[in-house]
């Protein structure tokens, strides 16, 4: 691996249907977080952070802390919330921002990516579903999270963490739960993400999904022609998953006109062939931004060669991954779960992610051990 995967801005490209004036959008923002009507129920804690984050957005920040920073796509989720929300959202944010690059953590992580299932219809040429010890049922990595499971974790993360992704290793929407788990979120989170190859997005699918609480609908393409599609999703037709997208969006201006979901297309750059104007072009129509996520290597980081890379992970400081068995680990390209730190059913989220394994594996990165850690010691992520 020659070069860093960074996770803090992991976008190639990214274009955005709807403009915004950015000086109209500061003076909005700052309004809402000069409101002390808006600060209310917020710990003094919270109060610190929020702080910091003003300080960033409109004086001339703090020297010994990182800048805080608003990304365009951050703007649109902004403008999604609603006003006496968005303080809290801008806290959060910061976490999942600026404490990994201060290596800091607190008693949750600021991200928790949960799985519904393990099992995917695709074999997508650069994702580990093509590593034949990972997707065969007999390997014990395959499986669909029980509902219960799934209550847990949702209960624990509500009022603690905002940010929730519903993806990880499989296609969430195989999992038979999926619905009911959709369901339980409502109303729930600020930021609820799902990713989805949009193989199976049926009617059913669509108003179960613009009635729960997902806040942005990611759809995972990477090409704007069937033959290039077909060779990077394994198993796949464009032209299906242009029509159920296409579908989506019907659904949605006819049933759900006040709808805020934000819709991406989202491909990740594996070679020159992929073209971010075409991408924008074919799919533009139909969603509310389009995008390219940068390539790591993540079809089987156990037989790759090892790095010279000594920088921590940021992810040890961002987010938690939560396995359809319950199983937590600390990455997804580990995707073996060779640094699972425990499993959820004996534990709890604050607990494993405040744990003495999860703290000794912040540690090695920080010491620049992560030449002696495995699987670490192959991978590029910082």
């Amino acid at each position: 691996m020659k070069y860093l995967y960074k996770k803090y801005n992991s976008f190639f490209g990214l274009r955005i249907k709807d403009k915004y004036d950015l000086k109209n959008f500061l003076d909005e923002l700052k309004l809402i977080l000069n409101d002390r009507k808006n600060l209310t129920n917020l710990s003094q804690y919270y109060i610190k952070i929020l702080d910091y984050v003003k300080k960033d957005l409109f004086e001339s920040g703090t020297k010994e802390r990182p800048k805080f920073v608003l990304t365009p796509n951050v703007i649109k989720e902004i403008q999604t919330i609603n006003r006496d929300k968005v303080p809290r959202y801008l806290i959060h944010r910061y976490r999942y921002e600026v404490y990994p690059q201060l290596r800091v953590s607190d008693n949750f992580p600021p991200y928790l990516q949960i799985e519904p299932t393990s099992i995917c219809n695709y074999r997508c040429v650069f994702c580990y579903q093509t590593d034949n010890k990972f997707n065969k049922r007999s390997g014990g990595f395959m499986g669909h999270m029980k509902l219960d499971t799934f209550k847990l974790l949702i209960d624990q993360a509500e009022k603690n963490i905002e940010f929730i992704s519903l993806a990880s290793r499989g296609e969430p929407l195989l999992c038979p739960d999926i619905k009911q788990m959709l369901a339980y979120t409502r109303d729930k989170f600020l930021n609820l993400k799902i990713n989805t190859n949009a193989s199976l997005m049926d009617e059913k699918m669509s108003h179960a999904i613009l009635e729960s609480g997902v806040k942005t609908l990611v759809f995972s393409a990477d090409a704007a022609d069937d033959d290039l599609y077909r060779k990077l999703r394994v198993n796949g037709k464009l032209e299906k998953i242009f029509a159920n997208i296409e579908k989506f969006k019907e659904i949605k201006t006819k049933h759900y006109p006040n709808s805020k979901i934000i819709t991406r297309v989202s491909g990740v750059k594996i070679n020159d062939q992929q073209n971010l104007d075409d991408m924008e072009k074919y799919w533009g129509k139909l969603v509310d931004q389009v995008a390219f996520v940068n390539y790591v290597p993540w079809e089987n980081v156990y037989q790759s060669s090892h790095t010279e890379i000594d920088l921590p992970c940021s992810d040890l400081w961002r987010r938690m991954f939560v396995w359809w068995d319950g199983k937590v680990n600390p990455c997804d390209v580990d995707y073996k779960s060779e640094l699972s730190p425990g499993f959820i059913k004996n534990n709890n989220i604050s607990d494993l992610w405040t744990s003495s394994n999860y703290n000794k594996l912040r540690k090695d990165h920080e010491s620049k051990f992560r030449k002696k850690v495995s699987p670490c010691n192959r991978c590029s992520v910082v």
